[in-house]
């Protein structure tokens, strides 16, 4: 661990995922950071794919140990899945097991009420964390997070999560004199999950609610489905999706509260939001 956190000070090059994982003698390794307004989680690296699978599964579901930890700002240890209660994360936990992932550890980063992002751990099927690979997490999410709150990488993130340009992109200090994230923790110049704010932006607008409930009615649809957020998303934003507020109307509860029918009165070509 301590090659690894060398490296992000010093702005190593190479797979920082693999590295930490390997470091933490974990399963596999996940960061994710927290942008825009909704504070939604974008992923910045994974290793190994099951690792990005798992965090697109919490991303879907909106619950998990990633999402307690940013919510409660403590570390979120379950390195056996199968000793968690069931209504803990019921959406979460038969998915989990599905594909082979034993336990988690989640990390928050931030400082008391600043949270920027977190730091996920899969558990080797041993379904254990020893205290030495729990001090290593912690030191490593300490590390992570002095680092992104100093400012430092190839480009500062602006309130929207995108790359505004305006970051150093040649030093090697932050503007406060710090460490910077250097090429081993490179932010990236985009938003990995673009489409997931679009969508929740156009549900907004189409139900007259908040980007949290819209972001939740989005979700909400996902799981119903059965479908990746993501695609959900797409097909809002693509126009073959659009959500209404007759989940009531038909007084039975009966409505869905969206209309996908692509060559309906709000087919893509029609130019409505």
């Amino acid at each position: 661990m301590a090659d690894v956190l060398r490296s992000l000070r010093l702005g190593g090059r190479g797979d920082p995922a693999r590295a930490c994982a390997l470091a933490l003698g974990a399963e596999g390794v996940a960061l994710s950071l927290l942008v825009g307004n909704g504070r939604m989680a974008e992923p910045l690296w994974c290793h190994p794919e099951v690792s990005a699978r798992f965090e697109e599964l919490q991303f879907t579901l909106g619950e998990g140990p990633g999402p307690d930890a940013v919510r409660t700002g403590s570390p979120v240890l379950e390195p056996d899945l199968d000793r968690v209660r069931p209504d803990r994360w019921p959406a979460l936990l038969p998915p989990a097991r599905d594909m082979g992932v034993h336990g988690v550890c989640c990390f928050p980063l931030g400082i008391g009420a600043i949270r920027v992002g977190v730091l996920t751990v899969l558990c080797d099927g041993d379904r254990t964390m020893s205290v030495q690979q729990s001090a290593d997490a912690i030191a490593l999410a300490a590390a992570l997070t002095g680092a992104l709150l100093n400012g430092g990488g190839r480009g500062q993130w602006s309130e929207d999560g995108n790359g505004n340009g305006n970051g150093d992109r040649g030093g090697d200090r932050s503007g406060n004199g710090g460490p910077v994230l250097g090429l081993f923790l490179d932010r990236p110049t985009g938003l990995h999950r673009a489409a997931v704010h679009q969508a929740t932006g156009m549900i907004s607008v189409q139900l007259g609610v908040t980007m949290e409930e819209a972001l939740l009615r989005l979700r909400a649809h996902a799981y119903s489905s059965e479908r990746p957020l993501g695609e959900v998303a797409d097909d809002v934003v693509a126009r073959r999706l659009r959500f209404n507020d007759d989940s009531s109307s038909n007084g039975d509860g009966s409505g869905n509260g969206f209309d996908d029918d692509t060559n309906g009165p709000y087919s893509p070509g029609d130019g409505k939001g």
